[in-house]
């Protein structure tokens, strides 16, 4: 996306990106005396011997308001992220250090060595840092505060200069990357994603060696063994601990490091990785999600693992996010748009109040809505997620125009070098509504390009409209319409949106030999769960009946193929809302997930409800 280029949108992703901007990035911080920049203070840093993970809010934050304050002009947000950039610039050491750690617990200085690893140990140094973690984001936000803003000089320098005491410490040899982050190092090989922005930035090969240093490392870590785990076919479930956030991560670096390099190896590991997340790790509402029996907090559950009341770590949907953004950059397929959209709409809205201050740390598709804490990691996370999707929705190349994500828009953007300037917009109540309309301005002249419409995998029956011409859109497929457009160019399009119902097991199964060596005997608990999803939206209700947190169901067997004559769209405005009427009961109504309870903490949400024991599919 170019400096001169505009987007705007409308609708619920609009409305986020808006109360997000005016809430958590206008409130949280204000300038150098905010909490979680004074944090950096010299003075304060100095003393600072514990070892948690708050001073990534910095990098996070300075990321989301410098988009912010461009994409709206907003000149306080503006001069805020100035004022917080040149502060820590100022609190910059001499040797680049620039993190909120004493002198005795930075990460250039090797730390007691770790002790023997017990079986439920996590993987973390003996010594907690989160330090290069911090100093990864404070990459991130200095550069992009530099490349949204204006340019100063002195914010690119700053974060060359972290860059380059990273390169100094992993080459002197006595410390690895892996022992200055817990989950076995994943939380430092985080570093490969900002190494490699600035190798983008300044197109020094140092940065880029430091990039292919930490994944060397990592990769001959034995817990870890990043790629060659991936390569192997692993699930994502079995690197490291598999935690989820950390991870997907390491997965944005891998594919920055695949753009920079070229290397076929890197694109499989990602690509594996990501296949293995969206067929066995992803809730309805398109986020990693984890907490399953014996998995620890925010990791992913054994494949195929499935209960209702696990969660989505709002920081995981960031990831996740960034991961789809970097493959669709690579390979530009539209699965990739697809899956930015699914979890935007959902587990990302989902997760916002609409005071766009108060966010989710964990969203569950079946359970209570609790907004988080003022220090929590996903606060910022998610504010960073949502300024991820501007520059997503609709984007330009040198020989057309791509629309991505459905959302009403309006925009301006270049296209070619020669920069020629097109007007789009785009007149839609989606994502409750697949009517469309889509206007184009190519200026006074006709102008050829080829404009690619995102066809949902879900819209069959799909069609687009030019006048008298009509396209047939095939689902999951960009539909590419090369031709000369001319202001006032219109398009009409018809996602279509079925009810759809989806079913999902959740099974315990108990295996025992005789002592004679006799056939295994297996006990089986076997129950089954029912959703709806309507065009991109997961639909949920309250408490069954006011206090229940499920409700076992009596559904058609073939409720998936036809469940028109027991689910209804009795509502459209202000929200659709789908009537449930299965057997023997009244009425259940549902929402979309992310509206759910009016969106007030304490509310509950149930996506999955429980089918009767003889609708459940038998065990293999």
């Amino acid at each position: 996306m170019n400096a001169q280029d505009e987007i705007r949108l409308g609708g619920p992703l609009g409305e986020a990106l808006e109360a997000s901007r005016r809430g958590r990035l206008h409130r949280f911080i204000e300038g150098p005396e905010s909490a979680a920049i004074r944090l950096f203070d010299r003075a304060i840093a100095a003393g600072n011997t514990e070892g948690d993970w708050y001073g990534e809010h910095a990098g996070k934050w300075l990321v989301a308001a410098a988009r912010a304050a461009a994409r709206s002009g907003d000149d306080e947000l503006r001069a805020r992220v100035g004022r917080v950039a040149d502060f820590l610039c100022d609190q910059q050491e001499a040797d680049g250090y620039l993190g909120t750690y004493a002198p005795s617990r930075r990460f250039m200085l090797p730390q007691p060595p770790k002790p023997p690893t017990p079986p439920n140990w996590d993987g973390a140094p003996s010594v907690r840092t989160w330090d290069i973690w911090t100093h990864s984001y404070l990459i991130l936000g200095l550069l992009e505060a530099h490349r949204q803003l204006g340019g100063n000089a002195r914010w690119l320098q700053a974060a060359c200069r972290i860059g380059d005491l990273c390169a100094r410490t992993l080459e002197a040899g006595a410390i690895d990357i892996t022992d200055l982050g817990n989950h076995f190092g994943l939380s430092a090989t985080v570093l490969m994603d900002p190494a490699c922005e600035l190798f983008f930035a300044t197109q020094d090969q140092r940065y880029l060696d430091l990039a292919l240093r930490v994944l060397q490392q990592a990769d001959e870590h034995p817990p870890l063994m990043l790629l060659r785990r991936a390569l192997a076919g692993a699930d994502p479930s079995e690197i490291a601990t598999g935690k989820a956030y950390q991870l997907a991560w390491n997965l944005v670096g891998l594919a920055k490091l695949q753009r920079a390099t070229g290397r076929a190896d890197l694109r499989e590991a990602v690509q594996r990785l990501w296949q293995a997340i969206r067929d066995h790790h992803l809730t309805l509402g398109g986020g990693p999600w984890g907490g399953v029996a014996h998995r620890s907090r925010e990791v992913f559950n054994a494949p195929g693992g499935f209960f209702p009341q696990a969660y989505v770590e709002t920081c995981s949907t960031l990831a996740w996010l960034q991961l789809n953004r970097e493959l669709l950059r690579i390979g530009g397929d539209p699965q990739y748009a697809e899956e930015i959209e699914r979890s935007a709409y959902n587990d990302l809205l989902g997760a916002l109040a609409p005071n766009g201050e108060d966010w989710c740390y964990y969203s569950f598709a079946n359970g209570r809505r609790v907004h988080t804490t003022y220090w929590r990691c996903c606060k910022s996370s998610g504010a960073m997620a949502l300024e991820e999707l501007p520059p997503l929705a609709l984007q330009a190349g040198d020989d057309g125009l791509t629309v991505n994500l459905w959302t009403p828009l309006q925009a301006t953007l270049g296209l070619g070098r020669g920069g020629a300037r097109v007007a789009v917009e785009i007149d839609t109540a989606y994502p409750f509504d697949g009517a469309i309309t889509l206007r184009l301005d190519p200026g006074a002249a006709p102008r050829r390009f080829t404009l690619r419409l995102r066809v949902p995998s879900w819209a069959h029956g799909a069609t687009v409209r030019r006048g008298g011409e009509c396209w047939q859109a095939q689902p999951g497929q960009y539909l590419a319409i090369d031709r000369a457009w001319q202001r006032g160019d219109t398009l009409q399009i018809d996602w279509p949106m079925a009810i759809t119902a989806h079913r999902r097991r959740h099974a315990n199964v108990q295996e025992s030999r005789a002592p004679d060596g006799g056939a295994v005997r297996q006990t089986v608990l076997d129950l089954g769960y029912l959703a709806l999803t309507r065009g991109p939206l997961v639909y949920a209700t309250g408490l069954v009946d006011g206090y229940k947190t499920d409700e076992t169901l009596r559904v058609p067997a073939a409720a998936e193929a036809a469940p028109a004559p027991w689910l209804q769209l009795v509502q459209t405005a202000p929200l659709p809302l789908i009537r449930m009427a299965p057997p023997g009961r009244a009425p259940l109504d549902f929402v979309p997930y992310y509206a759910a309870g009016g969106r007030a903490d304490g509310a509950w949400r149930l996506t999955w409800l429980s089918t009767a024991p003889e609708e459940t599919a038998p065990t293999a």
